[in-house]
């Protein structure tokens, strides 16, 4: 029979009901834009992918430097059963043996290659990082751009609402025209369907954080107070490198050292140092029977190797192999720098065109507000045209339904506008470099 009255089952109830409590308010919560971007930083498969290169490459460059260590091996077996008869080598106990590179400038080349193909490897994962932080930032701020560019719409929609009540009552009255009405209902559509369409973006964005992150979809609330303000940069005229582009060239210098050291192995000789020790035993055979004379249980040589390639097909092979893997480095970092510089053009030219747009529809913005507040008057004072012959119309509450929606509709277009201007920008930081920049701006804010 199960005890209803045991302690652990009473917490574990209590805990759980705290949690069903607690989760509607940690399902929406505000996370600063710093905080995604670190989120997304650590949770990307792409950085963590980069990350292991990174762990790789540190093992190729310790690998090609150990070689001129000297490699130190101890080995030790002893015979099932006794020795019979004359078997070729004596029984030994133990034996070492040490050896190391002495001379070899190809393997110089070979360790320069795998130092600049470690720092390939770490410019590759800064590169990555940066791309995350961009994919993540441009997200979180459209993201932000649309949750108020929704608040606009729904406003709109209540306007709009009214809007058509109004015009019904007209209508019924005679006083407008029922194409006026169908206008009205038509307003309403458009405005319904561009909710729904900020609705599903709204919902896309949230579902791509939460894959950049790791959070629960829906989980995230921008916090429009957590977005700097974005450095502003300048192409200068000047070649910019990006962490991608210096990763490929430092790619591209690890690929030719390889293919020189490739070069000089099939000519340049190479010299190696061996030493050997031994402690022979003939308790387990009778070997000293088969020499003049007792092999000593202690055996100790050294010396010199030295490695002259006369004929060898196969590295004269590898030779030309690593020459073209170079050349393709080397021209895929130039095309790389090349599609950069053209970027930077693009971006450049189109930011000043964004920049503009962005002045035009703020106006916009502020016009519309004036004009709200002229209708707005007027509905509350009136025109002062009088009622004579020739006299302007006295304004209707129609007039101020449209001068809201209005008002709004221009808001959506100058917080749409801003958001093409930003991710322009972020996107010009990165293409010259500045990413970094921008990082510190969010760490700071």
């Amino acid at each position: 029979m199960r005890n209803k009255g045991n302690p652990l089952n009473i917490w574990a109830w209590v805990l759980m009901g705290l949690t069903m409590v607690a989760s509607p308010a940690l399902a929406a919560a505000q996370v600063s834009l710093a905080t995604v971007v670190d989120l997304a930083q650590r949770n990307s498969s792409p950085v963590k992918l980069a990350d292991a290169d990174v762990q790789k490459a540190k093992a190729l460059q310790a690998q090609a430097d150990d070689v001129l260590m000297p490699d130190v091996e101890f080995s030790t077996g002893l015979p099932f059963l006794p020795s019979v008869g004359f078997t070729g080598s004596p029984s030994s106990i133990y034996s070492i043996s040490v050896q190391s590179t002495v001379f070899g400038p190809s393997q110089l080349k070979y360790m320069r290659a795998a130092r600049a193909g470690a720092k390939a490897a770490s410019l590759s994962l800064k590169d990555v990082r940066e791309q995350v932080a961009l994919s993540a930032s441009t997200a979180y701020i459209e993201l932000d751009t649309v949750d108020r560019e929704r608040d606009a719409a729904r406003q709109q929609e209540d306007f709009t609402g009214r809007l058509v009540s109004i015009e019904e009552q007209r209508t019924e009255a005679g006083v407008d025209p029922l194409s006026d009405l169908l206008q009205a209902r038509l307003t309403a559509a458009q405005l319904k369907l561009t909710r729904l369409h900020l609705e599903t973006r709204a919902a896309t964005l949230s579902e791509q954080l939460s894959v950049l992150t790791g959070l629960p979809i829906g989980s995230i609330t921008p916090d429009h107070a957590s977005i700097p303000e974005i450095p502003e940069v300048k192409a200068d005229g000047v070649a910019h490198n990006t962490k991608g582009i210096e990763s490929a060239q430092q790619l591209s210098l690890s690929k030719r050292l390889t293919a020189r050291g490739d070069a000089m192995s099939t000519y340049i000789p190479q010299m190696g140092f061996g030493l050997l020790y031994n402690r022979n035993t003939t308790l387990l055979n009778d070997s000293d029977y088969y020499y003049a004379h007792p092999i000593p249980a202690n055996n100790f040589s050294s010396g010199f190797s030295l490695r002259i390639p006369l004929f060898d097909l196969g590295h004269r092979a590898k030779a030309k192999e690593s020459a073209a893997e170079a050349l393709r480095a080397t021209v895929e970092a130039e095309q790389a720098q090349r599609q950069n510089e053209v970027q930077v053009a693009e971006l450049t030219g189109s930011l000043r065109e964004l920049d503009t747009q962005a002045e035009i529809a703020s106006l916009k913005q502020q016009i519309a507000h004036e004009q709200l507040q002229t209708v707005l008057a007027q509905l509350e004072l009136g025109n002062g045209a009088g009622s004579g012959p020739g006299a302007q119309p006295q304004l209707t509450p129609k007039a101020e339904q449209l001068a809201r929606i209005d008002e709004q509709q221009k808001l959506e277009d100058a917080l749409d506008a801003g958001f093409e201007l930003a991710k322009a920008q972020l996107s010009l930081l990165r293409s010259l470099g500045h990413m970094e920049d921008w990082l510190n701006e969010l760490h700071a804010k």
